[in-house]
């Protein structure tokens, strides 16, 4: 009863928020530069989730997930614009093969932990980078030309999703196994969980919806660039996780959002704008060294989540 609390919660706000900014929209309220960077904060919303189940909730330090991100954009970008396919079945087509290089990737560095886990994730996304580099087919260096086919409904439907997939997925027997890996892997493979599973599946599920974002991401501009997508583009995403809350969904989904905003209005600001942007950064860490949300959930503020409900 306490779950179907919590979601039919949230599917009836997201609802409210589509409808109301759906509503701005087509009333020429929202131009096309704040319709982008709505599209932005969803693309990042996304990156955010789907690498809190590797690291919030399984606790494998990964800074390789702009990689994942690349193979869905460039796929994505290849089904519509050489295969002349539609976007819907691009995305999936995207986040299949990310999924599917999360797999690859997984089985044989997922054994591996903490920096040496890290140092192997960051190789794979410079591979990757590398790769789209020096393909021609794809426009090499100077990028590839991309239809912008995105819109508001699209990245707010696949955001949505995101969100649900993963939340369930945390509050499943799946998720408590790979909490119990985060808390003491050891304990977790004395206990007879199977430890390397759990973190192929985390990661892979990772890897499929940060193929969904870069997907969306590479269909809102006209071009695409290898450059996009290097070890800067995962750190990023890392502080989303980070400043939200190591362990807290929603605290990443709030992290994502607030530096979105921020990144968005010093734009005009160019000269000052990563000092501005540190700086906002290091106050909020030396206020809430736990991140925004600690390790807690938005739903813990009201009735149900603080007796156990829920969490989305």
């Amino acid at each position: 009863m306490k779950k179907s609390k919590a979601f039919w919660g949230f599917l009836v706000l997201a609802l409210v928020i589509y409808a109301v900014v759906q509503g701005m929209i087509s009333g020429g309220m929202l131009d096309l530069y704040y319709q982008n960077i709505l599209i932005q904060m969803c693309i990042n919303v996304m990156l955010a989730v789907s690498l809190h189940i590797v690291i919030g909730i399984t606790g494998q330090f990964s800074i390789g997930h702009a990689g994942f991100m690349a193979v869905g954009a460039y796929v994505s970008a290849i089904v519509t614009m050489k295969l002349g396919l539609p976007l819907i079945v691009a995305i999936l087509l995207g986040a299949v093969i990310s999924a599917l290089a999360g797999l690859l990737v997984g089985i044989p560095t997922l054994r591996l932990k903490g920096d040496y886990l890290a140092i192997a994730t960051l190789g794979f996304a410079e591979i990757i980078r590398i790769i789209f580099l020096n393909v021609d087919y794809v426009g090499g260096a100077a990028g590839m030309v991309v239809m912008n086919m995105t819109t508001w409904t699209y990245a707010f439907v696949a955001v949505v999703i995101t969100i649900l997939v993963i939340a369930n997925f945390t509050n499943s027997r799946h998720g408590r196994g790979c909490i119990s890996i985060r808390e003491d892997e050891i304990a977790s493979d004395a206990m007879g969980i199977n430890t390397t599973y759990y973190k192929v599946v985390a990661f892979t599920i990772g890897a499929f919806f940060a193929g969904v974002a870069g997907a969306i991401y590479s269909h809102n501009f006209f071009i695409i660039q290898p450059t996009t997508f290097n070890f800067l583009k995962s750190f990023d995403i890392l502080i989303y996780v980070v400043l939200g809350g190591l362990g807290s969904l929603s605290g990443s989904v709030i992290a994502a959002i607030f530096l979105t905003v921020v990144s968005a209005y010093l734009s005009n600001f160019p000269e000052t704008r990563m000092i501005i942007y540190s700086l906002v950064l290091i106050i909020v860490m030396l206020y809430r060294p736990t991140g925004l949300m600690g390790t807690k959930e938005i739903t813990s503020l009201f009735k149900f989540g603080k007796k156990g409900g829920s969490k989305v």
